[in-house]
Protein backbone atom coordinates (compact mmCIF):
# COMPACT_ATOMS: atom_id res chain seq x y z
CA UNK A 1 0.00 0.00 0.00
CA UNK A 2 1.45 3.65 -0.92
CA UNK A 3 0.83 5.99 1.05
CA UNK A 4 0.77 4.62 4.60
CA UNK A 5 3.30 5.26 7.49
CA UNK A 6 4.17 2.03 9.13
CA UNK A 7 5.81 2.66 12.74
CA UNK A 8 7.94 -0.33 13.66
CA UNK A 9 8.28 -0.43 17.23
CA UNK A 10 11.77 -2.14 18.43
CA UNK A 11 12.60 -3.34 21.92
CA UNK A 12 15.00 -1.12 24.20
CA UNK A 13 17.06 -3.87 24.71
CA UNK A 14 17.88 -4.40 21.17
CA UNK A 15 18.31 -0.53 20.31
CA UNK A 16 20.72 -0.93 23.31
CA UNK A 17 22.64 -4.05 21.84
CA UNK A 18 22.76 -2.73 18.49
CA UNK A 19 24.39 0.45 20.07
CA UNK A 20 27.06 -1.34 21.54
CA UNK A 21 27.28 -2.90 18.26
CA UNK A 22 28.39 -0.01 16.65
CA UNK A 23 30.43 1.10 19.89
CA UNK A 24 33.08 -1.79 19.54
CA UNK A 25 33.02 -1.58 15.80
CA UNK A 26 33.76 1.80 15.44
CA UNK A 27 36.21 1.74 18.39
CA UNK A 28 37.96 -1.46 16.34
CA UNK A 29 38.30 0.59 12.98
CA UNK A 30 39.70 3.73 15.03
CA UNK A 31 42.52 1.47 16.89
CA UNK A 32 43.03 -0.83 13.38
CA UNK A 33 42.35 -3.92 15.14
CA UNK A 34 39.55 -6.62 14.78
CA UNK A 35 36.00 -6.38 16.72
CA UNK A 36 36.54 -9.53 18.21
CA UNK A 37 39.69 -7.63 20.00
CA UNK A 38 37.81 -4.94 21.17
CA UNK A 39 34.82 -7.08 22.14
CA UNK A 40 37.07 -9.50 24.30
CA UNK A 41 39.25 -6.07 25.70
CA UNK A 42 36.01 -4.68 26.81
CA UNK A 43 34.06 -8.20 27.95
CA UNK A 44 37.08 -9.01 30.53
CA UNK A 45 36.94 -5.46 31.43
CA UNK A 46 32.76 -5.42 32.26
CA UNK A 47 32.62 -1.98 30.14
CA UNK A 48 30.00 -3.86 28.05
CA UNK A 49 27.46 -4.10 31.18
CA UNK A 50 28.79 -1.84 33.77
CA UNK A 51 29.46 0.93 31.16
CA UNK A 52 27.76 1.30 28.02
CA UNK A 53 24.70 0.01 28.52
CA UNK A 54 23.85 2.02 31.55
CA UNK A 55 25.03 4.95 30.02
CA UNK A 56 23.21 4.35 26.88
CA UNK A 57 21.17 7.65 27.61
CA UNK A 58 23.66 10.04 27.81
CA UNK A 59 26.32 8.30 24.89
CA UNK A 60 24.00 7.76 21.91
CA UNK A 61 23.22 11.62 22.28
CA UNK A 62 27.26 11.82 21.41
CA UNK A 63 28.70 12.35 17.96
CA UNK A 64 30.63 9.21 17.40
CA UNK A 65 34.13 10.64 17.06
CA UNK A 66 33.52 11.35 20.45
CA UNK A 67 32.18 8.53 21.47
CA UNK A 68 34.84 6.59 20.11
CA UNK A 69 37.81 8.32 22.09
CA UNK A 70 35.31 7.91 25.41
CA UNK A 71 35.48 4.28 24.83
CA UNK A 72 39.39 3.80 23.70
CA UNK A 73 40.10 6.37 27.06
CA UNK A 74 37.56 4.07 29.36
CA UNK A 75 39.34 0.94 28.06
CA UNK A 76 42.98 2.23 28.71
CA UNK A 77 41.59 3.91 32.32
CA UNK A 78 40.17 0.31 33.32
CA UNK A 79 42.64 -1.87 31.90
CA UNK A 80 45.25 0.30 34.18
CA UNK A 81 43.64 -0.36 37.01
CA UNK A 82 43.63 -4.10 36.38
Amino acid sequence: MTGMNVEIKIPHNQVVLAFVSTCIEATARKLGVSYRDVFMRMKRLGMIENYICPNYGVLHTESRDNIVLDMIQCMENWEARV
